[in-house]
């Protein structure tokens, strides 16, 4: 199965987007039941104008936030988990106001936010959800006092505005995303880092086996985008390398180039499947990247996919 790895690409690019403006927070524990948030987003005020280049995403984030990405078609019992989840998350929230003698309010209190490809329309239907005009085609919303929209991803429109959230889709509808975004101008803000995540999840999903027809023809589609990655990765170290080279003659700045760009194709390489899989590259993580560029990239990817933290962990320990 690989929703695992899509669903941790989900949670790591929703923080890279969202982090400029605002507080990010994901996998938050929930008490009673073990359960987890997967991304809580509390924004910044001052980067409003600067959040709306995102789209529909961006206005999705306008005020406090709970994002739940799903990678299949979700059922209405996945929609009531959520819900449940975000009530006792309120629920937390108002008793921590109330033990710090202040008093919140319903504004502040954080609306969930459903992604899910496809849902069908009696389950729409069943929740009493309606299609705001002013946010276009697939994005729906329930009574104002459940705080909760769900956004069906396959019937956005094809806009610059609903991009950040269709690159979430599947099949068709995520290739065509991905082709989208390496189109973007340089210069995008949001380009360069979010390449570098779908940089990682090609390279996790091309070391598996197990692949279904949607996540080969992503393959396929993600295929350019890594060779481009890797290509720049390898430039800048060829001009890094002549920069450097310049005083022992250009032979030799040429080939110190080329080691320095692989390095750092490398390098790249392994940081953002670290980052998908696990989130975050904390000081222990930290610690096993530069043995990891050591050995060949397949082994080391498929290290990465097939170990747990834990066992990753232990096997550079006994190096």
């Amino acid at each position: 199965m690989t929703r695992f790895i899509h669903d941790q690409f989900a949670k790591q690019y929703l923080k890279e987007l969202l982090e400029p403006f605002g507080e990010v927070e994901t996998s938050r524990d929930i008490v009673g039941e073990v359960r987890q948030i997967d991304i809580i987003f509390v924004p910044k005020p001052q980067n409003d104008t600067q959040r709306k280049t995102l789209g529909r995403l961006g206005q999705l984030a306008q005020n406090h936030s709970v994002f739940e990405p799903f990678r299949n078609a979700i059922q209405s019992s996945d929609i009531r988990r959520c819900m449940s989840k975000v009530f006792d998350f309120h629920a937390a929230l108002e008793r921590k106001a109330s033990r710090d003698k202040k008093k919140i309010t319903e504004a502040e209190l954080p609306q969930l936010c459903i992604l899910s490809p496809t849902v069908s329309e009696q389950i729409i239907e069943g929740f009493g959800a309606k299609n705001a005009n002013n946010w276009g085609k697939g994005i729906y919303f329930l009574h104002p006092e459940l705080k909760t929209a769900i956004v069906v991803i396959h019937k956005l429109e094809r806009t610059p505005d609903t991009l950040w959230l269709r690159v979430l889709g599947k099949g068709k509808v995520q290739s065509s995303a991905m082709s989208e975004l390496r189109s973007l101008p340089e210069d995008n803000p949001f380009r360069a880092n979010t390449l570098e995540l779908v940089y990682s999840l090609f390279a996790i999903l091309d070391a598996r086996q197990d692949l279904d027809s949607e996540d080969k023809e992503l393959i396929m589609e993600l295929s350019p985008i890594y060779l481009e990655q890797l290509e720049n990765a390898t430039n800048k170290g060829v001009q890094q390398g002549l920069q450097q080279g310049l005083q022992q003659g250009i032979g030799q700045g040429l080939q110190q180039g080329l080691q320095q760009g692989l390095q750092q194709g490398k390098r790249l390489m392994v940081e953002n499947m670290l980052k998908v899989k696990f989130g975050a590259i904390d000081e222990e993580l930290g610690q096993i990247v530069d043995p990891l560029i050591q050995i060949e990239a397949l082994e080391s990817t498929q290290m990465i996919m097939q170990l747990s933290r834990e066992e990753l962990l232990a096997r550079f320990q006994q190096i």
